[in-house]
């Protein structure tokens, strides 16, 4: 296949192009939409240039989202939320996965298929002793619960740095038992640095996993005040009737972090993946 690519490059051309407009197509229609008013969104025939367009009250939408639903404090809300549980998850993953994969100790290999083999329950299954326990703490209408279980579990990005820890020269372990530096100063001053992309790839996860999160903000928070840009969306549905025009809007929005975090990591990411294909 790979071969006949090669013979025909403006067939992998086109296919690029193909897989790129489909990836993109979703995220154009959004925002071509959230410059459209109530009444245009479904009008028939469909209309594919915004009626709102380099027109009087072309924002509108975004004005109304954010000034009279307060949408950028929720934003605000999300990302005081999501940097704190992407920081924890990646500390606790780098260190637990350095340990699995550079110090020996007994029970090991039996911790470490325990730790993986939790990363195949749903959340589903455990949520509703975790809300029990989450209530006994009084952590209920709070950033806790949402916060502190990222600094408890990790097992996708333990078990993805401890693929890389493990791939790392085993010459600069030694290199720092020689120098006499202790365990914990090895992982800061040797292992970390060799990993910034791993740990990059691990933050955009991370990040993503919980600013998408739904299930437990609806659980745990109440007060408006505190509610994450996934709550703030659900504000545009009702039970008979959805502003499109302002979740849109909001959608736009709420898509924007994630877009400016992915931009600043994608080189690490990029990183990542070809030392992981060479490795490979």
């Amino acid at each position: 296949m790979s071969q006949k690519l090669n013979r025909f490059p403006w067939v992998r051309l086109l296919l690029v192009v193909l897989f790129t407009v489909i990836a993109v197509f979703p995220f154009v229609w959004m925002l071509s939409n959230s410059f459209m008013s109530e009444k245009s969104i479904f009008s028939d025939p469909p209309k594919f240039i915004p009626d709102l367009l380099f027109r009087r009250g072309m924002f509108d939408n975004y004005r109304q989202v954010i000034g009279i639903y307060n949408f950028g404090h929720y934003i605000l809300n999300s990302v005081l939320v999501v940097v704190f549980a992407a920081v924890g998850q990646l500390l606790v993953c780098s260190i637990s996965g350095f340990a699995f994969a550079k110090m020996r100790f007994r029970g090991r290999n039996l911790l470490f298929s325990l730790l993986v083999l939790t990363f195949m329950v749903p959340v589903q299954v455990v949520i509703i002793p975790e809300y029990y326990l989450m209530m006994r703490l009084n952590w209920l209408d709070t950033y806790l619960p949402l916060i502190v279980p990222s600094f408890l579990a990790g097992a996708f990005g333990t078990f993805m740095l401890k693929e890389f820890y493990e791939q790392v020269p085993e010459a600069l372990f030694d290199a720092g038992i020689i120098d006499g530096v202790n365990s914990l100063q090895m992982y800061a001053t040797i292992y970390v640095p060799q990993s910034i992309a791993p740990i990059a790839t691990l933050f955009i996860i991370a990040f993503m996993n919980n600013w998408n999160d739904l299930l437990r903000p609806m659980l745990y928070i109440s007060k408006t005040e505190l509610y994450t840009v996934t709550l703030g969306l659900t504000m545009f549905q009702g039970q008979y009737t959805s502003q499109w025009n302002l979740l849109l809007a909001a959608s736009v929005l709420a898509v924007l972090p994630l877009i400016v975090v992915f931009i600043f990591c994608q080189r690490y990411i990029i990183e990542n993946s070809m030392s992981s294909g060479i490795k490979g």
